[in-house]
């Protein structure tokens, strides 16, 4: 593989980082140990840490270089700071501070990138950090997204998560979403587009990403002859009313923003009516705060379309594979666990 970039290296493995130092000491060693350092820096972006985060850094990542932010931008607009700072590198991994890599995690994905243009962005295979057999809720072995807008892996549907088996092993596969835990993207492709919307601040922006890259022309790859092992929940756990609140509303904006108007109603319309059996669902279960979520959500989000004023012409709901399913009627009914 060439490593010749004018100078600079290939890639910035950027971690976005608040007030991690503790994950940042458990899971920065392994970063650091199997980066091919001929390829990539590895950089941390921090997002106004008041923890002993830059400490720690100082003293014992010296070789990790460091952007220090005054203050927290969210993992959006983080990363849109950090990478507009690093534009001199033609391939940006945004990486998350809970991952751990694996020897030789960095050069397939690269090597594929170098040799297919028209590809924007890619993930690796992400499995489990707490069970290493499992694949991980956030990517698993590639993104999708159905019909009414839910996202779904192969992997992972819903609750439903696979054991790895090597069934998704083998060549790399045209994915609709590649993971922000572990997400490789061609850097002037980031920058050109906008990079990470800022308004979702987490959560799904990465979709949204990879949803304006397919509109561009470009396409989104899983790699999985790279492997990494993700924690999840180390900003928000599952069950934490505002993460509830965050994937309900950005998913409206996500298909506000990339639907076109002609279709966007309609399928909203239909959005809605999931998101009311949802509502009632946490009622039912006594999940208070999270039926609260579910309202916030959608009332913010009638406030914020209207930051957004233009549509795209094309529909890639029903036209890209995997986008023709419904995943509600096939798990909760059909009792489909796996695409």
């Amino acid at each position: 593989m060439s490593v010749d970039n004018g100078g600079c290296k290939l890639a910035a493995v950027v971690i976005m980082n608040w007030n991690g130092a503790k994950l940042m000491e458990q899971f920065l060693p392994s970063v650091c140990r199997c980066t091919n350092r001929a390829i990539a820096d590895v950089v941390v972006a921090d997002n106004g840490s008041t923890d002993n985060s830059l400490q720690l850094l100082a003293e014992h990542f010296p070789e990790v270089k460091v952007l220090s932010f005054s203050e927290n931008l969210g993992y959006a607009g983080g990363y849109n700071e950090a990478i507009g700072r690093l534009r001199m590198y033609k391939y940006t991994v945004l990486l998350n501070s809970d991952v751990e890599v694996t020897q030789g995690w960095i050069e397939p994905v690269i090597d594929y990138m170098q040799r297919h243009d028209e590809v924007m962005a890619c993930q690796p295979k992400i499995l489990s950090y707490a069970d290493k057999r499992m694949f991980e809720y956030a990517g698993a072995a590639g993104g999708f997204i159905d019909c009414h807008g839910f996202p779904y892996c192969r992997g992972r549907i819903f609750d439903s998560i696979e054991e790895d088996c090597g069934q998704y092993d083998g060549r790399v596969e045209d994915v609709f979403w590649a993971s922000g835990a572990a997400m490789f993207v061609r850097t002037e492709s980031y920058l050109s587009l906008g990079g990470l919307d800022s308004s979702f601040f987490a959560h799904m922006e990465e979709i949204d990403l990879c949803w304006r890259m397919h509109l561009a022309g470009g396409r989104v790859v899983v790699v999985p002859q790279s492997t990494v092992y993700h924690l999840g929940g180390g900003s928000l756990p599952a069950s934490n009313p505002r993460k509830t609140y965050l994937n309900f509303r950005n998913n409206l904006l996500l298909m506000h923003k990339n639907l076109p108007v002609a279709d966007r109603g309609r399928m909203l319309f239909v959005r809605r009516l999931y998101d009311t059996l949802a509502f009632f669902m946490f009622v039912a279960k006594f999940q208070w705060g999270n039926a609260r979520a579910v309202l916030k959500a959608h009332f913010d989000y009638r406030k914020m379309k209207r930051n957004y004023t233009t549509s795209p012409r094309e529909n890639l709901l029903g036209r890209f594979p995997g986008t023709d399913c419904n995943i509600v009627i096939d798990y909760y009914l059909r009792h489909r666990t796996r695409y």
